[in-house]
C-alpha cells in the first residue's frame, strides 16, 4: 500500500434500508464488491454516522450517512513474464485469452510464476484493473489449471465492474465441450445442487446440503456418443469452483481424465494412456457477454484443442 486513499461517502437511501451493510453499500457503491467492502470493514475503514463499523451483517438505516476510506490498490507482488498468449480479442477496455491447459490463472501456493497473471502483467504493461484492492490483476473469473479455453480479463475498473455485474447476474454465456465417462441418461438434462468443500477431503469440492456451499446449475446436451464415453456440451448458469467436474461426477459421468473426480474403467484408462491424455477433458469453447463499456454484444469461440481432438478420434467407433 502506498499510503494514498480515496473517500466515498453519502446518505443511505430507502432502497437499501434494512439490508446488511456489506450488501447495501455494494449496491450504492458499485465500484466496490461486497467482498471488498467486508475487507474494508475488517480494516476499520467503514463508518456509519461517524461510528466505525465492525460487523458487516449489521443493517442499514435510511437517512444515515456512510463513509468509506478506500486505500490505493497495493502493488501486486508478482513478476511480469514474457509468455506467449493466444489472444481472441483485445481492445482498450478488455481482452479475451484462449488459455492452454496446464496454465494456472492466478499465482498461488506452488505456482508463483508462469501463470496467466504473470503473462498479462507483461502483455498489458500495467493496464489492468485494480478492483479488489490489488493493483492490476484484471481477473474477473477463472477456469481450472487443466481446463483449456476462453477467459475474459479487464483492463479498466469500469470494464471490471461491468463484467463482474454480468457474472453475478448469470447473464454471461459460457459453454464448455466435455468428454464424460459412460452415456448420460437422460441424454440432455440439468444438474442442480450446492457445491462446497468436501468434508472428507479439503482439497476437493463436493455436492453439499444443509444450507452449505453455493447454489450451482449446469445444463448439459449430448453431442456425440463414443466408445464408453460421450461428448457433451455444458452451459453454466453459475460459476462455482470445479462446478462442471463435480456436477457431472455426481450423476455418475465424471470427466474423462479428471485426476480428482474420475475413476475410469480399464478400457478408458487404456485409451487415455494411448492418447497420452493427462487432464480433465474440458474446454471453455464459447464466451459471450455485453461489452461493459461499448454495450455491444460480444461472442467468442475457441476450437477444440489438439489433445482433446486426438482423444475424440480414438474414442470414435
Amino acid at each position: 500500500m502506498n499510503g494514498g486513499q480515496s473517500s466515498k461517502s453519502g446518505t443511505i437511501p430507502d432502497s437499501v434500508a434494512g439490508t446488511r451493510i456489506d450488501a447495501g453499500l455494494a449496491l450504492i457503491e458499485p465500484a466496490l464488491s461486497r467482498e471488498r467492502i467486508k475487507a474494508l470493514i475488517r480494516d476499520g475503514a467503514v463508518s456509519i454516522d461517524g461510528k466505525v463499523i465492525t460487523r458487516p451483517s449489521a443493517t442499514l438505516v435510511a437517512g444515515s450517512t456512510y463513509a468509506i476510506a478506500v486505500p490505493e490498490p497495493r502493488a501486486l507482488d508478482t513478476a511480469a513474464q514474457a509468455m506467449a498468449l493466444e489472444i481472441a480479442h483485445e481492445d482498450e477496455h478488455l481482452l479475451v485469452v484462449d488459455k492452454p491447459a496446464g496454465m494456472v490463472v492466478h499465482p498461488a501456493a506452488g505456482h508463483a510464476d508462469g501463470t496467466l497473471v504473470n503473462a498479462l502483467l507483461h502483455h498489458c504493461a500495467g493496464q489492468l484493473s485494480g478492483i479488489g484492492g490489488v493493483a492490476r490483476p484484471g481477473i474477473v473469473h477463472r477456469i481450472d489449471k487443466d481446463t483449456s479455453g476462453l477467459v475474459v480479463v479487464a483492463k479498466t475498473d469500469a470494464a471490471h465492474i461491468g463484467l463482474a455485474a454480468q457474472f453475478a447476474a448469470h447473464t454471461i454465456n459460457r459453454r464448455y465441450v466435455a468428454i464424460v465417462q459412460g452415456r448420460p441418461s437422460p441424454a440432455d438434462g440439468t444438474v442442480t445442487g450446492n457445491i462446497g468443500r468436501s468434508e472428507h477431503d479439503r482439497k476437493k469440492m463436493a455436492m453439499v446440503g444443509n444450507g452449505r456451499g453455493k447454489h450451482a446449475i449446469t445444463h448439459y446436451t449430448t453431442e456425440e456418443r463414443l466408445a464408453g464415453a460421450t461428448r457433451i456440451e455444458c452451459r453454466l448458469e453459475t460459476g462455482r469452483t470445479h462446478q462442471v467436474r463435480v456436477h457431472l461426477a455426481s450423476i455418475g459421468h465424471a470427466l474423462l481424465g479428471d485426476p480428482v473426480y474420475a475413476k475410469p474403467p480399464k478400457a478408458l484408462r487404456e485409451t487415455l494412456k494411448t492418447a497420452d491424455f493427462h487432464r480433465q477433458a474440458l474446454h471453455a469453447t464459447q464466451l459471450g457477454f455485453i461489452h461493459p463499456v461499448t454495450q455491444t454484444k460480444c461472442d467468442f469461440f475457441s476450437p477444440i484443442p489438439a489433445d482433446m481432438a486426438e482423444l475424440l478420434a480414438r474414442l470414435r467407433v
